[in-house]
């Protein structure tokens, strides 16, 4: 591992707040987005941080700040016209029952927007970073800003443009769960990419319909008031003594800085061939079963169980080494499998696919870790998500939360947790600035919540890159692991 270690600095050029443009034909009001149940499902989440690596190998500090910079300013102060509730802020006023995001022109609301240049000894920075190899986590830290948050106001996105002399530069965007899943985040970044390219060619560019975000929040029916009980969740396990607590708008903490260190990072991939190959492989250990369910074999489900028994491989491998040492006890326990589904289409009525906010549910089940790894183990996992996809239920809102509490006492008793961020439909790369496609995209952020991630192979051939966090130790089991599997065609 070609380790940057502790070379890295980061000079911080500027630190500004991009504001809406300001029409003179039109005036800008304050603006109150309410929040929806499915918001305050992840009212509490860490932050997700996102970064884009763009590749310019003649991009000196001038050209950067004469061409680069003005643009992505100019362009995203014109984006946030569309997205006012990046502007604002996240508050719950004493008087309010729940929070919402407030906008207030006049307080010159606006997004954080760092500058920075990266300054290392090591001239290959911006290739390292936007490889695939086996990284340390803690080297992308400091290319994503931290959001503002504090008990009584919290920032909705921040964002920080890095340079890497006559390399490149990077995005990295930060954004409150509780205000954007990753449909909303993505259909941003795309709609500021689209007006960043027009406005090099046109002074007045438009969004085109399918990029304007609708805030319309009465799409999403609540009858029952599930926006309360999903907030109220988050209430009781705060300090009840102390009304500005309860009233915090604190996230999780992540974890430690220790913790962090140990842990390394590296990408993935599955091509369109790999893809086929392990359906012909599940296909044909599913047909010696005497089960004679229909199994839906699709890219998501193929990859996640491929990568799923690979990292329980790799981190029962060191859990039983350590446990043996410890007290003479491999025990395996449980693993817990979950992903996020979008529900857009799947509400009663279905909604725009351009919904501004989050829409999306967290789907869970529990099995033996041994399970996933026995010999058939790609199949078994295979199984278990088809039957998860296929019993996704939208409007079943209480039956989820209901399994989610399940999971979560589960948790507590040990197991593990295998998660996914991202999705192979969102088209990260596809978010072209002017200067092209970017050369890799990251979730930066799974090295706190331990999922993997997915995205759209860049070369768009129909395949999948995961990006996986852990530890050095278990990162190098995943990788052989991983390609053994699809070189001998046996997991």
């Amino acid at each position: 591992m070609a380790a940057i270690e502790n070379r890295v600095t980061l000079k911080k050029h500027e630190v500004t707040k991009v504001t809406p443009f300001v029409n003179p034909n039109s005036k800008t009001t304050s603006f109150t987005l309410d929040l929806t149940y499915f918001d305050f499902f992840w009212f509490k989440n860490p932050p997700v941080e996102r970064l884009f690596f763009y590749e310019m190998t003649d991009l000196t500090w001038d050209l950067f700040n004469s061409e680069i910079l003005p643009k992505l300013k100019h362009s995203l102060s014109f984006t946030l016209l569309h997205y006012l509730p990046l502007a604002g802020h996240i508050m719950w006023p004493l008087d309010a029952a729940k929070p919402a995001v407030y906008y207030f022109p006049d307080q010159n609301d606006g997004v954080s927007f760092a500058v920075a240049e990266w300054s290392s000894e090591c001239h290959a920075g911006f290739h390292h970073l936007s490889g695939n190899g086996i990284r340390q986590a803690v080297e992308f830290h400091p290319l994503v800003p931290q959001l503002s948050l504090t008990d009584d106001k919290a920032e909705v996105i921040a964002i920080q443009i890095t340079l890497f002399p006559n390399q490149g530069f990077s995005i990295g965007v930060s954004s409150h769960h509780a205000i954007l899943d990753g449909k909303t985040s993505t259909l941003f970044l795309k709609s500021w990419a689209y007006l960043c390219k027009q406005l090099q060619l046109c002074h007045h560019p438009c969004l085109s319909p399918e990029l304007t975000p609708l805030l319309d929040r009465t799409v999403i029916k609540d009858p029952t008031g599930q926006d309360m009980l999903q907030l109220n969740k988050w209430v009781v396990g705060s300090d009840n003594s102390d009304p500005q607590k309860i009233r915090s708008l604190k996230v999780l903490p992540f974890l430690d800085s220790e913790s962090l260190n140990k842990l390394v990072r590296a990408t993935f991939e599955l091509t369109r061939e790999d893809i086929t190959k392990l359906r012909h492989k599940v296909n044909h250990q599913l047909s010696k079963s005497s089960k004679s369910k229909q199994v839906r074999l699709s890219t998501f489900v193929l990859t996640l169980a491929y990568v799923f028994v690979c990292m329980a491989k790799a981190k029962l491998a060191k859990a039983k080494t350590e446990a043996e040492a410890a007290a003479g006890n491999d025990e395996i326990k449980n693993i817990i499998v979950g992903f996020t589904a979008d529900y857009r289409s799947r509400l009663d009525p279905p909604i725009p696919l351009n919904y501004f906010g989050n829409c999306n549910g967290r789907h869970c089940e529990t099995a033996k870790a041994s399970d996933f790894v026995q010999e058939n183990g790609v199949a078994f996992v295979a199984e278990m998500l088809s039957d998860m996809v296929k019993g996704i239920d939208a409007d079943a809102i209480e039956a989820n939360d209901d399994k989610v509490s399940e999971i979560l006492e589960i948790l507590k008793e040990g197991a593990m947790i295998f998660s996914v961020a991202g999705s192979t439909q969102f088209d990260v790369y596809g978010s072209d600035f002017g200067w092209g496609r970017p050369k890799k995209v990251e979730i930066v952020s799974i090295d706190r919540t331990q999922a993997i991630s997915l995205a759209e192979r860049r070369d768009g051939g129909g395949g999948v890159e995961v990006g996986v966090v852990l530890e050095k130790q278990q990162m190098e089991v995943f990788e052989s692991v991983f390609a053994d599997g699809l070189k001998n065609d046996l997991v």
